[in-house]
């Protein structure tokens, strides 16, 4: 995500309180956070390498099974 410049609330002693995101970023974090999230949840799942399921879903391709 590109850097862009943000507006902070301050109070009036000058202490940041808040900040202004644009919807944009404010989606992009949300999903973010979402994704991590998900990740979070399915932590204890079983892992598999990346070149089993690549082997297992060309053979289901080219099998056409489902």
């Amino acid at each position: 995500m590109a850097q862009q410049s943000k507006s902070y609330v301050v109070t009036e002693k000058g202490q940041k309180t808040g900040i202004l995101l644009s919807l944009k970023e404010y989606k992009t974090l949300i999903g973010d956070l979402k994704d991590l999230a998900i990740i979070a949840e399915r932590k204890s799942e079983p892992s598999e390498r990346l070149e089993v399921v690549k082997e297992r879903l060309l053979t289901k391709w080219n099998t056409g099974s489902k």
